[in-house]
């Protein structure tokens, strides 16, 4: 996989993805030990929403955050996007309905200034531009609309950096592949991980595309980042 690029790495992300699905919220919990439900709450948090604010939640997936936002503003507007089929299906079958539509993160089907927030949860890291992807949230932001981005990033090294190295690159692989069957989609995380920019690269990459009070925080001892913006 490493070696894909551009439209064919698309394509292996989405099979990927439509494969996984099933499994997926069962393994982000277990690799987590359920703090990815604590950091849904705290993207929410971050976009500052209101009642009737509108919201677009980019790779929905399952639609974990969509969910999220509805929990603690029933009457906003919410959108979830994915581009892969699969996870959404699977995400219709939960508690909760939700308006699901197809987009993709780099020609996303909405107006300009559409959404008073944009949102997504380990979606960056796999989009094949980054530059663009970026672009396209700002262009449906309203001004003072709020990016909120929750994904997985290189931790600095410290003296549990062994311990992290071991859990990623060989305990998450062997426990995605054994409740998945598809071991490739769980060694694909350390990769895209390590081959993703740095959490600071990630935050001028916002600031490069017009956004404004940048900022981020690092969870799990460095592996997850949340950022932040405003337009």
């Amino acid at each position: 996989m490493t070696n894909l690029s551009g439209q064919e790495r698309a394509q292996y992300v989405q099979s990927m993805f439509t494969r996984i699905a099933h499994r997926y919220d069962v393994m982000n919990r277990l690799m987590t030990g359920y703090q990815d439900v604590r950091w849904r709450k705290q993207v929410i948090q971050l976009a500052r929403l209101n009642p009737t604010a509108s919201l677009l939640d980019l790779g929905t997936g399952t639609g974990d955050l969509a969910r999220e936002a509805l929990s603690q503003f029933p009457t906003a507007r919410v959108a979830a996007a994915d581009f892969t089929h699969e996870m959404m299906r699977v995400g219709a079958k939960t508690v909760g309905p939700l308006n699901f539509s197809t987009a993709d993160a780099l020609r996303l089907p909405f107006e300009n200034e559409s959404f008073d927030a944009v949102i997504s949860g380990f979606l960056m890291r796999n989009v094949i531009d980054l530059k663009k992807a970026i672009q396209e949230q700002h262009r449906v932001l309203k001004p003072g609309g709020r990016i909120v981005i929750l994904d997985t990033t290189r931790p600095k090294r410290n003296l549990l950096s062994p311990f992290i190295w071991l859990h990623m690159h060989v305990i998450i692989p062997t426990l995605g592949g054994l409740l998945s069957g598809v071991r490739e989609a769980y060694t694909y995380l350390p990769d895209t991980t390590e081959g993703f920019v740095t959490a600071e690269q990630l935050a001028d990459r916002l600031k490069e595309a017009g956004f404004k009070n940048v900022g981020f925080k690092r969870l799990m001892f460095g592996t997850i980042a949340i950022h932040h913006g405003e337009k």
